[in-house]
């Protein structure tokens, strides 16, 4: 029924009636209502008062006059408003549902600081394996104080899956407390060694050698942290007495430019962020740690315990000439994991975690990453350590994978380990033969003749293939 055919019809109905009465003009103010004013009515229509019909009627017209209006919208808004086919709307994640998927890929890492190298490290992890699907792996850096301090976070602190520490830290952690960490190797496995740690000393350029730093200000960055952990060994080592402070390597920075402290420590994968910022003329350089440097000093149980490592003009165009390298020590940071239950969550998670890392590590060789992946070999055995068995387990699995971020670093820069072995084998001859040991140019000339021999062997070895 169209508007202007309810409206008749109401008016046609009134006009059966006498014409004896006015019908009040505000009984009709509705603008889709006839003008009727003049109508009358007398007597009852169908046995009712003529007032009262006249009511009656004049609401029935307005109530049909407003239901023909909105009657011909309704076919309009339901071709513009369709309902939701119910079998292809999937219904919402609940909440308890979506908590555990969450928690199901998500691993922990401890790190030392926001500006340590192994912080970039595990950035670095994470942009590259992180999948956030309900079946995927979530990589979370926690800042940690680092050191032995990491250790125990994995050891004690709940939900803490896995840490970047040292090669030293078990050995240390026995030497402190042999009954709490007697079987600390049992519960603190190593996933893989990542990257070298070197020993910076940064010093006022008035300070020519570690023996000028007896009785003097020395900064051992924080409290418990690895750089404090390794300096106190080198330091006790040396037998060099020094007035100890713990700033944090900002801090230190600015203290040793204005002269309140001689020199600041920092074990750390070269570039460190904070060294990298020093300027030429701001007075400041490496002290050289080696037998050259310190030929009072007897450095075997040093080089026995760490690495052999060099400060580069690469790392730090504005502290090293270059064509020259500052001699110093390095220590190896490892990641490690709690050794969970076997087949427990936490433990699948971390193997599932592994999978996806070791799967993926040709992904981290490249310029946007940290320049130290080139230094990392997913299969270099850690002396004193035992291997997380998921790690162990894929590297059984895939001999013939590449396992390196750079697998053609042995035949452009030498391996950190080749270097080390060589080192040892120097300092272990000259030892044994009561011959002077060779300078550093010595070496170098002699080191480099190895790897050319080296990498002759290798070339003659593929062509026989």
């Amino acid at each position: 029924m169209t508007r202007l055919q309810a409206t008749i019809t109401a008016e046609e109905f009134l006009l059966q009636a006498d014409k004896s009465d006015r019908i009040p003009d505000a009984a009709l103010t509705s603008r889709h209502s006839l003008d009727v004013s003049q109508i009358t009515t007398k007597g009852k229509v169908m046995g009712v008062s003529t007032a009262t019909a006249r009511n009656l009627f004049t609401c029935l017209s307005f109530f049909l006059l407003l239901v023909s209006s909105t009657v011909p919208l309704r076919p309009v808004f339901a071709q513009d408003q369709k309902p939701v086919v119910a079998q292809n709307h999937k219904p919402a994640v609940g909440y308890e549902e979506k908590r555990r998927q969450a928690n199901d890929i998500a691993v922990t890492v401890v790190v030392s600081g926001i500006s340590c190298t192994c912080a970039r490290f595990t950035e670095d992890i994470r942009n590259v394996v992180n999948d956030l699907g309900p079946d995927g792996v979530r990589v979370l850096p926690v800042l940690g104080v680092g050191g032995l301090q990491n250790v125990n976070d994995v050891l004690f602190l709940k939900n803490m899956d896995m840490a970047v520490v040292d090669e030293d830290n078990l050995r240390l952690l026995k030497k402190k407390d042999p009954v709490l960490y007697a079987n600390v190797e049992q519960r603190v496995q190593y996933i893989t060694k990542l990257y070298n740690s070197e020993f910076h000393v940064l010093a006022r350029n008035e300070i020519k050698s570690y023996d000028d730093l007896k009785g003097k200000k020395v900064n051992f960055n924080l409290k418990d942290s690895q750089t404090e952990v390794t300096a106190d060994t080198v330091f006790n080592a040396l037998n060099i007495p020094v007035q100890r402070s713990y700033y944090d390597n900002d801090e230190a920075l600015n203290k040793l430019m204005s002269g309140e402290i001689s020199a600041m420590i920092i074990l750390t994968g070269a570039p460190q962020a904070t060294l990298a910022k020093v300027k030429k003329e701001d007075g400041l350089h490496f002290l050289p740690l080696d037998q050259e440097s310190l030929p009072k000093h007897d450095l075997h149980d040093l080089f026995a315990n760490y690495l052999p490592a060099e400060i580069t003009h690469e790392y730090y165009p504005n502290l090293v000439d270059e064509g020259t390298t500052v001699p110093t020590i390095a220590n190896r940071a490892l990641l490690v994991a709690y050794t969970w239950p076997e087949n427990s969550p936490r433990y699948k998670r971390v193997a599932k975690f592994v999978d996806a890392f070791f799967s993926k590590i040709d992904q981290f060789n490249n310029p946007s990453r940290h320049p130290k992946w080139r230094e990392v070999n997913l299969s270099a055995e850690m002396p004193g350590w035992v291997r997380f068995k998921p790690a162990a387990e894929w590297l059984a699995a895939h001999r013939n994978q590449a396992v390196s971020a750079n697998p053609d670093s042995t035949l452009g820069q030498p391996s950190p380990e080749l270097r080390a072995a060589f080192e040892k084998f120097m300092q272990n001859y000259a030892s044994s033969s009561g011959r002077k040991t060779l300078s550093t140019k010595e070496r170098e000339m002699l080191f480099a003749r190895f790897m050319k021999i080296l990498a002759d062997s290798k070339a003659e070895q593929a062509a026989a293939r």
